[in-house]
């Protein structure tokens, strides 16, 4: 078998990389047929946007139904391969829609570069010297970026913070930049390296890192919604749970999280389920998101939810979550994928903002339908279920023989391959 030391491998024509990893993973011919089936990301386009390209990998795209988001309609396009994240996003979405929908907004869209000062002579001196040059290094900064100073945005305001570490202190400049409806690592990179040598100078100190931080502190959006205890009864069919008990259970499954960081991880994750799926279909970077989320999460010194729920005076469920939205309507995949463009069209935004704001919805709407269902139902019921459909095409199933294996293991509650083969066999030999 070849070694994975290949010399210039970015720089070979489709056919020879898919020649060396054919040789060096074994791959058949089917494997190799379905790699060169690109879906709407032609291999021109993918080789453009990332290195050393052989296909593109894909995902369902669902919509979600239901959204109702400052008094305006959406149909939000999820990219995800967990199945029942789309349908409870619309099942919450519809239940918040009976009492308004979604009250979402989003702050002005600061993010903040960081430019990391060590070896600092003076600490305090270098601190002095960086608040008194304040308007000096802004403007240095914004000449990096004049377009996005001729749309309102560009560096604001400079902080600075002081780090005790192993390695002696140092001195932290935030450069808080409205980026306006770009996501802002871009700009924001170049104008760390603007300012760097400049910061250097006045301060006698040795910059290394000048990055963007995913921490969004500055640029956050929250949502609300009312649940409330008429809609949550009735969208269980068979009536087994009243509103008030379902209230009540939703709000124990909450404090625990709230009071339990292994519990709030997995309710987070949760969360990101729905803003993640829907920040892929529209081309977001997911990872800054979920980083700055979780990130976010910690800022008080515990590991807490996103959300939080309280009952108003009518007996109602109240939801609400805050947390950073890195989001951008300019540059990216959002402007060079195919199907991103496509989830922006759906979506039909104007700004950052408003795409922050139906994110936010999303991950609250996706936190509700998971606790009602775990406080009260379980997931088998729902989840699993449609997780017994993966099984069975993991067995082997095919057409309707898919729905008639999971129907039974799903009745079964025995979802297990082993156990797929064996109705699958049963099937097959009727």
């Amino acid at each position: 078998m070849a070694g994975s030391e290949i010399s210039g491998f970015y720089k070979k024509g489709l056919e020879e990389r898919l020649a060396l990893v054919k040789e060096f993973a074994g791959l058949s011919e089917e494997d190799i047929a379905e790699l060169k089936k690109y879906g709407a990301m032609s291999f021109e386009i993918g080789d453009r946007m990332v290195e050393n390209v052989i296909g593109t990998q894909q995902l369902p795209l669902g919509i979600a139904t239901n959204f109702l988001i400052n008094g305006k309609d959406y149909l939000v396009p999820m990219a995800v391969e967990e199945p029942s994240i789309v349908a409870a996003a619309s099942k919450a979405a519809g239940i918040a829609r009976a009492s308004g929908g979604f009250k979402a907004e989003a702050s002005p869209p600061v993010m903040i570069g960081q430019i990391q000062l060590v070896k600092v002579p003076d600490v305090e001196k270098a601190i002095k010297e960086i608040e008194k040059h304040s308007r000096e290094i802004i403007d240095l900064a914004n000449e990096a970026d004049p377009v996005l100073v001729k749309f309102g945005g560009g560096a604001k305001k400079i902080e600075t913070r002081v780090l005790e570490t192993e390695r002696g202190k140092m001195v932290i400049v935030h450069l808080l930049v409205d980026v306006r409806d770009a996501m802002g690592a871009n700009a924001i990179n170049t104008m760390g390296e603007k300012i760097g040598p400049r910061i250097e100078e006045l301060t006698g100190a040795e910059v290394r890192l000048k990055i963007i931080t995913n921490l969004a502190i500055y640029r956050t959006v929250k949502a609300k919604a009312v649940f409330t205890k008429k809609v949550l009864e009735e969208s269980f069919r068979e009536g087994n749970f009243k509103g008030e008990e379902i209230i009540e259970r939703i709000l124990d499954a909450h404090h625990f999280a709230a009071n339990d960081s292994f519990r709030a991880c997995t309710t987070n994750k949760g969360i990101m389920n729905g803003i993640d799926a829907a920040a892929i279909a529209t081309g977001q970077d997911f990872r800054a998101l979920e980083a700055g989320a979780h990130g976010f999460a910690s800022l008080k010194g515990k590991y807490m939810p996103l959300t939080k729920y309280h009952k108003d005076k009518e007996g109602n469920l109240v939801g609400k979550i805050e947390l950073p939205a890195a989001v951008g309507l300019v540059g990216g995949a959002i402007k060079t994928s195919p199907i991103a463009k496509i989830g922006a069209k759906i979506l039909g935004v104007n700004t950052a903002g408003e795409l922050a704001e139906i994110l936010a919805a999303v991950g609250l709407a996706q936190n509700l339908a998971a606790l009602r269902v775990l406080s009260t139902e379980g997931l088998q019921r729902g989840h699993m279920g449609l997780h017994a459909k993966n099984i069975a095409v993991m067995a082997g199933a095919k057409g309707k023989e898919i729905d008639e294996v999971a129907a039974r293991m799903a009745e079964e509650k025995n979802i297990r391959v082993d156990r797929a083969k064996e109705l699958l066999k049963g099937f097959r030999g009727k």
